[in-house]
């Protein structure tokens, strides 16, 4: 699930009373989103305050024992990744080896601009990132010297919890981002898509990704948005996740068969979740899971 960590509601009692909830539900993975500037073309989408992700998984890890905690998704340009691949580390260890990080090269030129970050270089500054991170996560000491990115060497700290490194999942539809995918990632993690994409058009250009790099085609996480309706809506007019109980039962069983090893749900939509409390979405969550999939096994009903 992809919680709300921005506007008036995203309180810290609200953002901790999500996790929880989704907690005690049986969901496995609570995932945040990612701005840090709130230029107004980000505002007028994701209304202030907008809570920084790393800061708010490392608290909830704190606040939580069982559930996954994820990046849905960082945007890598924003940070240095020797300063990102620290964050993650440590949260990855405060939380027992819960982390998955979500990455994705960015979207909005203005917040670009604001934290000093070239948006035309975005997509090699974030093929640099991941490099570079990898390589503090798997190494005693460090450096790196790309074009955009340069440090070391360095004492690494902390590492992550009895494996390499947090399952990394990449973000973006674009060529760029699913090359990205199969060099860097453990899953491709797309976001809301119209039905049929992934089977069209999305998985097999994956799949001719990874036969160009010659390495294996990464698994598939995608992000689905979630909005239940009385009535069925038109295919060719709704994301995958949008309709009736039966259509998002229908979805889901699609995104089983195309091989997808976790699904976030994702109840925000901009200029509306902040406006409703949030037992609200967490009915529908609850639905979900009644009728639909067994969160204990991860199958459908």
């Amino acid at each position: 699930m992809n919680i709300p960590t921005y506007g008036d509601r995203a309180t810290p009692d609200a953002i901790v009373g999500w996790v929880r909830h989704l907690e005690d539900i049986g969901y496995h993975l609570a995932m945040v989103s990612d701005h840090v500037a709130l230029t107004p073309e980000v505002e007028r989408l994701f209304p202030a305050p907008f809570y920084d992700p790393f800061a708010t998984l490392a608290w909830l890890a704190g606040q939580t024992t069982r559930i996954g905690l994820g990046t849905t998704v960082v945007v890598l340009p924003y940070r240095h990744p020797l300063v990102m691949a620290r964050m993650a580390a440590n949260i990855d260890r405060f939380s027992g080896g819960r982390l998955v990080l979500g990455v994705a090269a960015g979207w909005a030129p203005g917040e670009f601009a604001a934290v000093g970050a070239s948006y035309e270089q975005r997509g090699r500054v974030s093929d640099e990132s991941l490099m570079a991170m990898k390589a503090l996560w798997t190494r005693e000491w460090a450096e790196f010297r790309g074009r955009h990115v340069s440090f070391g060497p360095v004492a690494t700290g902390p590492a992550p919890v009895q494996r390499p490194h947090p399952p990394i999942w990449v973000g973006g539809h674009s060529a760029s981002a699913l090359r990205r995918a199969v060099r860097h990632g453990q899953a491709w993690h797309p976001t809301s898509f119209p039905v049929g994409y992934l089977r069209r058009v999305g998985l097999p250009e994956l799949r001719r990704a990874a036969e160009r790099e010659s390495l294996p085609v990464p698994a598939l996480a995608p992000r689905m948005k979630l909005r239940l309706t009385e009535r069925p809506l038109p295919d060719d007019r709704r994301l995958v996740g949008e309709g009736t109980i039966g259509q998002v039962r229908d979805d889901l069983a699609e995104l089983q068969d195309l091989g997808a090893t976790h699904v976030v749900l994702d109840t925000t939509f901009p200029g509306e979740t902040t406006r409703h409390p949030a037992e609200r979405y967490w009915g529908m969550l609850e639905r979900v899971a009644a009728d639909v999939v067994d969160l204990s096994t991860g199958q459908l009903r």
